[in-house]
């Protein structure tokens, strides 16, 4: 593996993890319209069976009104994929959403794995973010999150890529451009040759994990994930699936967590339907270090606070000046020499 680790700033189009929650709403409801009150029902059973609240938060603290701006944490796992049998792993994917009715925006902020932050719970206090979900679930991660960019979070869902094999299968298997060839059964990436493909759910699921041969590493590996769940989404929304609707709504037991109920979504699908066609993406830009013997990316106190005004600024909430345990650590760092200007790899430490 490359180690060296470069500032670098990608646009990644992240919107395919949110549109699958949206398109799946947008199926269910066409479902109830093609079928009648008996799938409303199971659809509805089926979201709210996926229910589960945050510790030490209300259910009735935050409504969905299509009047105000509402955040979501978006989490994917890695837990229960290819054999592995632990119910907590590790957090793929993490970003942060935001939903403003008054401009019309959604802006997506994806937070790197490797980032280096202060873990709100466990027994260590600094560690990679993905790390978190590990450490404590969701409720530790929206914690972090909160933490790095103090930035409060209303709801949030987590998908885990160990049931997209599930999913899959469910939809009839998915369609994807395998960009190159790779052949990584060392890895669970299993083999695959170069050009288009259609994927069975163990298949799906090697393609979209796959990072050790992938000369972008996990920016590529992002790029595989997008399209298999754009795949899902487009087969979610063809009609051969409406006769197969149980098969899609048991792929989700599960492997969906989130503390929104049905109406919840069906609300947001509705109120809030001018506000998700227009996307505003971007990714909190980082520098590679090692601390110790692992390598970390490290978010700068400049990009912290520039992705804490961004997303305070769309909640409608007033800009605060930062005040955390990375804020501190990157003044010990730089007082002793460590060069956020730099594409150099440096050590940093933990004071």
């Amino acid at each position: 593996m490359d180690n060296k680790h470069k500032k670098t700033e990608r646009v990644v189009s992240d919107r395919k993890w949110l549109g699958f929650v949206f398109a799946a709403v947008v199926t269910l409801l066409f479902v109830v319209g093609a079928y009648g009150f008996r799938m409303y029902a199971d659809a509805r059973t089926s979201v709210n069976n996926s229910y589960a609240q945050l510790k030490g938060k209300s259910s009735a603290s935050k409504k969905v009104k299509a009047t105000k701006p509402l955040s979501l944490l978006l989490i994917g796992t890695d837990t229960g994929s290819l054999g592995r049998t632990n119910k907590l792993g590790n957090a793929d994917t993490i970003m942060v959403v935001t939903i403003n009715p008054k401009t019309d925006t959604t802006t997506m902020v994806s937070i790197p794995r490797d980032t280096y932050a202060q873990i709100q719970g466990g027994s260590y206090k600094y560690a990679k973010i993905n790390s978190s979900f590990l450490v404590g679930g969701s409720d530790c991660t929206v914690k972090t999150v909160e933490k790095l960019i103090d930035v409060p979070i209303d709801y949030y869902v987590t998908v885990n890529m160990g049931g997209l094999s599930q999913i899959v299968d469910a939809v009839g298997g998915v369609d994807v451009d395998v960009p190159f060839s790779w052949s990584d059964p060392g890895h669970d990436g299993g083999t695959f040759t170069k050009g288009p493909a259609h994927l069975n759910g163990k298949q799906a699921l090697q393609f979209a994990r796959m990072r050790y041969k992938d000369p972008q590493g996990d920016y590529g590996r992002q790029q595989r994930q997008q399209q298999v769940i754009s795949a899902i989404v487009k087969s979610l929304l063809s009609t051969k699936n409406l006769t197969n609707y149980k098969s899609v709504l048991n792929s989700l037991n599960g492997n969906l967590l989130m503390n929104l109920k049905f109406n919840d979504l069906v609300d947001i699908a509705n109120g809030y339907n001018s506000a998700i066609k227009t996307f505003k993406k971007t990714q909190m830009k980082e520098i590679g270090a090692f601390v110790g013997e692992a390598s970390f990316q490290i978010p700068s106190t400049e990009q912290l606070q520039s992705v804490s005004d961004e997303l305070r600024g769309q909640l409608e909430l007033p800009k605060k000046t930062l005040d955390n345990g990375n804020v501190t650590e990157n003044k010990l760092n730089e007082q002793n020499g460590f060069d956020f200007s730099s594409e150099i790899n440096q050590k940093y430490h933990t004071y």
